[in-house]
C-alpha cells in the first residue's frame, strides 16, 4: 500500500504551483511526503521531468512511478491537471492499475574502459564529425548487416513513441520490452546495402554495434550526449531490469496514441 511519496518537480511556475496544490492535498488524504525510503514517486512537468526522476532514483525496481503533466505532449506523463483529484481518489482506494516497463542496458566498451547506463527511451548513435557512420550489426553474435547511414537509434518500446517515430520507426505497446533498431538515413547504393526500415527485437536478445572505423561517436542516452573515441563495440540489451508505472484505472494504451499523436 502507497504511504510515502517524493515529488520530482521540474522549476518552473506551473509545474511549482502545481506541486504546492498536490501537496495539499495527498497530505489531507493521509499520504506523506518524504524524500526517504518512499513507495511512490511523482514526475510534476514533461516527459523530460519523468526521465530525469527514474534515472535519479537509478531505475528503481521496488518503488512506483507516474507523472503529473504539466508540459506540452508529456506522453510519459500520465495524470492530467484536471483529473487530480480523481488520481488522490483512485490512489487512496487503491484503484489503480500497475504496468512493468523494460529498462535498457547498454556497456559501451572503448579505449581499454567500458561504461554502463540505464535508459527508458532510447539510445541514438553518430559520428561526431557527421560523416557516415559505418557498423557491423550482431544480433546474439550472428551477423545482421553491414550498416552505413547518418546513426542508429535503438529504441526501447516505451522510447517507441518518442525519437523513434520521427525516424520512422514503429509504435510498440510499453509493455512488451523489446528493443528496435531504426536507421537513420540509411544509405543504398552499389556499393552500399543497408535495410531501410527498422526491426523489433525481443527481449533477452543482445544487439551488438560494432564500428567499423576509428571513429569519434556521440552517443546520446535518453537525451544526454556522450562523447567516446576507440570504441571496440556497444552491447544493449532488455535484461530483467524493470520499472513498475502507476496507471490510472481508466488507462489504454491506444487511447493514449490517439489523444497524444492524432488529436488536434
Amino acid at each position: 500500500m502507497i504511504k510515502k511519496i517524493k515529488l520530482f518537480i521540474n522549476n518552473n511556475a506551473i509545474s511549482l504551483k502545481t506541486a504546492q496544490e498536490i501537496t495539499f492535498k495527498l497530505k489531507a488524504n493521509g499520504f506523506k511526503i518524504s524524500n526517504n525510503n518512499y513507495d511512490l514517486a511523482i514526475a510534476i512537468g514533461g516527459d523530460g521531468a519523468f526521465l530525469r526522476m527514474v534515472k535519479e532514483t537509478n531505475f528503481n525496481s521496488n518503488i512506483y512511478f507516474i507523472g503529473i503533466n504539466c508540459g506540452s505532449l508529456g506522453f510519459l506523463q500520465e495524470v492530467k491537471l484536471k483529473e487530480l483529484d480523481d488520481f488522490i481518489l483512485e490512489l487512496k482506494h487503491n484503484k489503480y492499475q500497475i504496468e512493468e516497463i523494460g529498462i535498457q542496458e547498454t556497456i559501451i566498451n572503448y579505449n581499454h574502459d567500458s561504461a554502463n547506463f540505464y535508459s527508458l527511451n532510447e539510445i541514438i548513435i553518430r559520428p561526431q564529425n557527421l560523416k557516415l557512420l559505418k557498423t557491423t550489426i550482431n544480433i546474439d553474435n550472428n551477423f545482421l548487416e553491414s550498416f552505413c547511414g547518418d546513426g542508429l537509434l535503438i529504441a526501447t518500446s516505451s522510447g517507441s513513441t518518442a525519437h523513434n517515430l520521427s525516424y520512422g520507426g514503429s509504435i510498440v505497446y510499453n509493455t512488451f520490452s523489446s528493443l528496435q533498431i531504426t536507421p537513420i538515413a540509411p544509405l543504398n547504393s552499389k556499393i552500399y546495402k543497408t535495410l531501410p526500415n527498422s526491426i523489433i527485437i525481443p527481449n533477452k536478445k543482445q544487439i551488438t554495434i560494432i564500428p567499423e572505423e576509428n571513429q569519434d561517436l556521440i552517443i546520446t542516452i535518453d537525451g544526454e550526449n556522450k562523447l567516446y573515441s576507440h570504441i571496440n563495440n556497444i552491447v544493449t540489451k532488455i535484461e530483467t531490469k524493470k520499472i513498475k508505472c502507476l496507471r490510472l484505472a481508466h488507462y489504454n494504451f491506444p487511447q493514449k496514441i490517439n489523444e497524444k499523436l492524432l488529436i488536434n
